[in-house]
């Protein structure tokens, strides 16, 4: 009696990342090698969870040769949720049968792996399933020094803009506000900010537990402006994370512009205007004592998600793929693939689950560690000393025509973050 052959279906979930297609690439080829058969289900969780088999495309060797050079997707992706609405998590469980399929590797960021864990624990047993960690927020929850794969990438591609924008800065006496993607964490916008010696920064992490003010921002960055004033400088650009958003008092998110949100509950932070704002609340609150600058404001992420990846995420991505694959071959399942110090390490599903939200953990930028503390030291922003040191204050206060008194009435809350 022949064993059956297994049948490993791939599918990509939430927003694109650079390293994908070496994902497909490497767990086909292992899959195929070993003897299994592979299935790319395309656009994600989309056509399975209305029980539609026809979005599928049959993976070999030959149509995955070299597509690690490439950014984008083969499969394409969606943000559709199968655990949103009842009923359809069963369906794409009753799809992925009729599909033969017996082992599935998701490829997503922390709501693909929710819809993972879900429909492993709804299969119990039934249906394999194994997880690589993709996103270019870098916020899963994977061991301490181990990226998200695309987060490399992304970062590479976005400290490259920012570099070009702070030569335009410079060249032209203004101000950028660049907000990067990075909805829950500020790992991205760090990352950037951190390598290109950008200006400043600013994160969700800053303001963690408190009700964060519009008025608060500008206020860091208009006293971040003040301050390179003081010290000769005309130019700067602050890279800011778009999950600031996130923390705004609700009077002033309603100020960005209407609110719409995807299958997973979560703000489009993208139709969100972050940078417009605070472009012209900045330049009103100096304009108020007689100061013009010239700002501009630049949204970037959507032009680093597709792009081809670096030789870091080249190699890492493969190692993952090829993980996922000889996982399933091994009999695993309910797990998500990271590799600690070359070796591949399983994490199980439910150790993903945060006990306070019954969701995926979010791995946050940790502004106690030392890698953060170097990074602020080298911004320009406002700082205790500066309000404590007489010279320094009173530089800055005259910038704005202003009494040491009045200045600090008006920006030292600027600096207690």
């Amino acid at each position: 009696m022949s064993e059956t052959v297994p049948t490993f279906g791939i599918l990509v979930g939430g927003g694109p990342a650079p390293g994908i297609n070496s994902v497909i690439e490497a767990a086909t080829i292992q899959s195929r090698l070993s003897g299994a058969e592979v299935l790319g289900i395309e656009d994600g969780f989309q056509w399975l969870m209305k029980g539609n088999l026809t979005h599928t495309q049959p993976l070999t060797r030959e149509t995955v040769s070299h597509l690690h050079f490439r950014g984008g997707s083969l499969l394409g992706t969606s943000r559709a949720n199968p655990t949103k609405h009842e009923g359809d998590l069963s369906t794409t469980f009753s799809s992925l049968q009729k599909l033969g399929i017996t082992g599935l590797i998701t490829i997503g960021g922390d709501d693909t792996a929710f819809s993972a864990l879900k429909l492993a624990e709804l299969a119990k047993g039934r249906l394999q399933v194994v997880h690589v960690p993709k996103t270019i927020d870098n916020d899963l929850c994977l061991p301490h020094g181990m990226p998200t794969f695309g987060f490399q990438t992304a970062r590479h591609m976005g400290v490259e803009l920012v570099k070009n924008l702070m030569i335009d800065a410079h060249t032209t006496s203004r101000w950028y506000i660049v907000v990067t993607m990075g909805r829950k964490a500020g790992h991205l916008a760090l990352g950037i900010g951190k390598a290109v010696g950008a200006t400043l920064t600013l994160i969700p992490e800053e303001f963690r537990g408190a009700k964060l003010k519009l008025s608060h921002v500008t206020n860091i960055l208009a006293g971040s402006i003040v301050k390179r004033l003081a010290q000769q400088r005309t130019d700067g650009v602050a890279v800011l994370a778009e999950g600031l958003s996130e923390f705004l008092d609700q009077e002033d998110l309603a100020l960005l512009g209407g609110v719409e949100r995807d299958e997973h509950g979560n703000i489009r932070l993208a139709e969100l205007d972050l940078g417009k704002v605070l472009k012209e609340t900045v330049s009103q609150k100096l304009k108020h004592f007689g100061l013009k600058m010239t700002i501009v404001s630049k949204d970037i992420g959507y032009e680093l998600r597709c792009s081809d990846p670096i030789p870091f995420d080249m190699e890492y991505t493969r190692d993952l793929g090829y993980c996922a694959a000889q996982y399933l071959l091994d009999g695993g399942s309910e797990a998500m693939v990271s590799m600690i110090d070359g070796r591949f390490t399983p994490l199980p599903f439910n150790d993903m689950v945060d006990p306070a939200t019954g969701r995926t953990r979010v791995r946050m930028v940790d502004i106690e560690s030392e890698s953060y503390k170097i990074a602020r030291a080298y911004m320009a922003r406002l700082q205790p000393e500066d309000f404590e040191n007489p010279k320094r204050l009173s530089q800055c206060a005259a910038i704005l025509n202003m009494t040491p008194d009045q200045f600090r009435a008006s920006f030292e809350e600027a600096c207690l973050h």
